[in-house]
Order: C-alpha cells, then structure tokens, then sequence
C-alpha cells in the first residue's frame, strides 16, 4: 500500500510529501511517515499540521485512523496538541546531539578578518534596499510575460536603452542599444572576449593576418572573440591576469608612471586593456596625450583597447575624466559593471562595443547561458532610469570621501612618516612604505586581524618594480561603526613601520 499526502500543500503552504507503505495498515504507516518527516527535519519544530477531517480526505482514510495516529505521536512527545492552536510538530523535537567524541562539523563559513580594508570593496551596510526593492517591485508589475522566457542574449533592451542614455550622460560614451551586450561582470566580459571555450567571430574588417581580421576572433585554441599578445598595465588584478592566461592569452606589462600606462611602449599586440579613468592600483587618470595616443596606435594596428572603467563615477578632488570610448568607439570596448557602485552581489555588467564585435560576442555568449538575470537587469533598469541610481552614487560619493579624509588625517596624525597617493577618486589609497618594509608589515597587519594587500600583490610577474613598497587600503568596505576601530588598529601598525 502506498499513498501520498500532496494536496495540503496547497491549503497552507507546506510543501511536503509522505509515503504510506509498510506493514500494521494506514494507521501504523500514517504513524511511521509522520515520525519520519519530523526526524529528518521535513517538518521543522513548530510546524502546525493539517486537520483530521483534512489530511484524512486527502489520504482517503478514515478521519479515526489520522486521530489516532496524532495522538500516538502526541504521546511520544513528537507532536503537541492545543485547544485552539491545532496539531504542531513539538519545540523539543530536534536532530539529537553530537556524541562525544564525534567529529564536529565544519562551519559553513570561516570568520572573516576583524577590520576589512581590502580594496575593491564597496559598504555592503550602505546598499539602498528601499529603493531597489520599490524598483524590483515596479519591474516585476511591468514587465511582460515573454520577459520570463528565454529572451535576448544581448540583454533586456529596456536596460540596455538606459544604460545607452546614462553612460552618454554621465561618462561620455557614445553608443547606441544594439551595441551594448549585458553580462555579470567584467571578468565574465573577458571570458566572453577572450575565453577558449567559446565560438570564434566571423566579423572582422581586415584581412585574415591583420589583428582585426576574421583570424583574429579566435584564441590559441580557436576560442573567443580577440586574440593575445594583450597588453596590460605592469600593475593590476592577478585574477584577471590569471583569468587570461587560463584562455591561453599572452600579457605584455607596459611601465607605469604617475600619468597611467607608458603607452608609448606598446608595439606589435594585438589590443590593450586600461584602467583609464583610475588606474588600478596605483591611482590617477591616464594623461590626456596618453588617451590620445593610444587611440592613435589602435587605429595604425588594426588593434583595439579594453576600457575598464574602474571607479569611474567616484572621484572627489579633480573633475570627472570622461570615458576613453568616447574619442573612438569603433576602437574601444568599453566594459563597467555595478560591482563597486551598487554591489558585487548583483552580478551586473555591460560592454559597449565597436559594432564589428557585437555578433561575435553573442555567438560566444550563446542562446541561455552566461545570462545576467532578468529581474535584477529590468530592476537596475528602473532603478537608473528613475533617478535612484545617481542618488545613491552622490549620496556613497560624499560617504566614501569623508572616509577617505579620516584615513588621510589618521595617518597624518598617528604616522606621519607614510606618504598617502592615489586618492583623488575611487575606494582606496597607496600608503606608501619606506624599502624594504612591505612584506614585514603586511604581515603585522595580519595579525592584528586587518585585511589588506601590498603592492606587489598586483605587480604582473615580468612587470618592472616601479612601484615600491606600499599598501593598497580600501576605505569602503567597513561599516561606518567598524571604520574608526580599523583605523586605530592600522595606524598602530604603521607607527612601527
């Protein structure tokens, strides 16, 4: 005899299933069920149960047969019964406890630093939940059926279109909807870009040994949409330089100064990715007769530049520094994402690209996959749309600047002997350190339960050491109630450097 217990669900919203099979009749295997879905959790203490007259229609028994079952378990201490609150599965009734001397199980998450002054990470307390939850609200009530179903791999055009006005707005860049392709990131960007496992593009302009050329689009392995040598700033993101070297991309390291990327030194590759609005780690926007130049080595090559557009909308001492895309946008693929704006969590990104790329980066995007999703793309949509999304970056604007004057005034006062650079825009600063000292207190810091890299952290491994011994802090990631501790605590450590 088997039968099942499915359509309570549907009355109160437990969605459980239960088998009765076994021997001693529906009584003994209505008993055995019950006892067993409370002993490995699918009924959680507290959880009321369905009445006789209710569970005994829906099982087909008779409503004596489900009593008694209630009240051998009720017994038994599995169940409690009151008059008034129905029939629930008993407070007491838990998983039994470890025995001693039984391993004890892993947790979940290991306890992360005590003063988090990583770079690269926005407040996560500060995160407008109010308005992004009225903004998800208004997008799931507007949006159409059909923006459930599969959809486009280019990206909800709603969000598309919003984005084409505000980075025109905001950044300066010149595009268009159908040049934009939404993605999760700006690693998931370069995978896109540069990923083996991808199909090659057909839609270059040159010939088949130019940089541009259909030969081009594929990798070492005939994957992706550009192909190495890539040339990169001697100091940056290992993971994405890691990230490149996985998809078989060769990175060339060009010198840094305090004016960005000596560009000048760029001779035979085939594209170069920039940090031009705030260079990564280092600080400052590259010199405008670099932007330039630049531009003008892309268009000689046939090559094209990678803009990452890092920090973009946080500077606080200098004005805004437009987008590198706008001077040419048939050479640059300009790559953003929420990650430091709004929140990593959101897995949100978009490139605007040169419009020989565009079919190519859909083919490597595929039908369904590597999608960002639809609710979060049509809830940023509104979000910006309604002006929300300036608001909360004026508002973090202003946060992480007063922030960034504490750190400055901390260590003027505490440390007077470390030069702060690289903070007119962005979530972190350069502390830099006298020779020789970096690793020594990178490892202090450690031990004080801080959070934070050094310089050669970024450094690309054939890159040439320029920039010395330092400390890459953020300043955003700390609560405003944790901030004050964690500059005590850093400021201890570099008292002794």
């Amino acid at each position: 005899m088997t039968e099942s217990w499915v359509n309570y669900a549907e009355r109160i919203g437990v969605d459980l299933h239960l088998e009765l099979s076994g021997p001693g009749g529906r009584r003994a295997a209505l008993t055995r069920a019950l006892r067993e879905a409370v002993r490995g959790g699918r009924l959680a203490p507290g959880t009321r149960l369905p009445p006789y007259r209710s569970l005994a229609a829906d099982l087909g028994v008779a409503r004596n047969t489900v009593a008694d079952a209630y009240a051998e378990l009720v017994a038994e201490g599995w169940l409690t019964a009151r008059q008034g609150s129905g029939t629930r599965v008993a407070e007491r009734a838990r998983p039994p406890r470890r025995a001693v001397g039984a391993p004890a199980q892993a947790p979940a998450h290991a306890p992360g630093p005590r003063h988090d002054l990583r770079q690269g990470r926005p407040d996560a307390s500060a995160f407008p939940r109010t308005a992004w939850a009225a903004s998800y609200r208004r997008a799931l009530q507007a949006a159409p059926s059909e923006a459930f179903g599969p959809g486009d791999p280019a990206g909800r055009r709603e969000l598309r279109e919003t984005l084409a006005e505000y980075l025109a707005r905001a950044r300066g860049v010149r595009t268009e909807p159908d040049r934009i392709v939404i993605c999760s990131g700006f690693a998931h960007a370069l995978r896109l870009l540069f990923g083996r496992d991808t199909p090659g593009g057909t839609g270059g302009t040159g010939g088949p040994d130019t940089p541009d050329g259909p030969g081009a689009r594929g990798g070492p392995a005939g994957g992706g949409v550009l192909r190495g040598p890539l040339g990169v700033e001697a100091y940056g993101l290992g993971f994405h330089r890691d990230l490149l070297a996985a998809a078989g991309v060769r990175t060339v390291p060009l010198p840094l100064d305090e004016h960005g990327a000596r560009v000048a030194a760029l001779g035979r590759e085939r594209a170069v990715l920039l940090t031009p609005a705030h260079q990564f780690p280092t600080g400052g926007p590259l010199r405008p007769e670099r932007r330039a130049a630049v531009i003008d080595w892309a268009r000689a090559r046939g090559a094209v530049v990678l803009e990452d557009d890092y920090d973009g909308e946080f500077r606080y001492d200098r004005r805004p520094v437009g987008a590198l895309q706008g001077l040419d946008p048939e050479r640059v693929i300009h790559i953003g994402s929420v990650s430091k704006s709004l929140s990593p969590a959101l897995r949100l990104g978009w490139m605007v690209l040169p419009e020989r790329y565009v079919e190519p980066v859909l083919a490597a995007k595929g039908e369904r996959e590597g999608w960002a999703s639809v609710p979060d793309q049509l809830a940023l949509a509104d979000f910006v749309a309604r002006g929300s999304y300036d608001r909360h970056v004026r508002r973090m604007r202003q946060r992480y600047r007063d922030r960034r004057d504490r750190l400055v005034a901390a260590l003027a006062e505490r440390a007077p002997h470390i030069e702060v650079t690289g903070i007119a825009a962005g979530l972190h600063a350069v502390l830099r350190l006298p020779p020789g000292t970096e690793r020594t207190v990178v490892e202090a810091a450690a031990r004080r339960g801080i959070a934070l890299d050094g310089l050669a952290a970024f450094r690309h491994p054939d890159g040439p050491a320029t920039a010395g011994d330092g400390l890459v802090v953020g300043y955003a990631a700390p609560a405003d109630h944790a901030y004050g501790a964690a500059l005590e605590a850093l400021c201890e450590v570099l008292a002794a450097a």
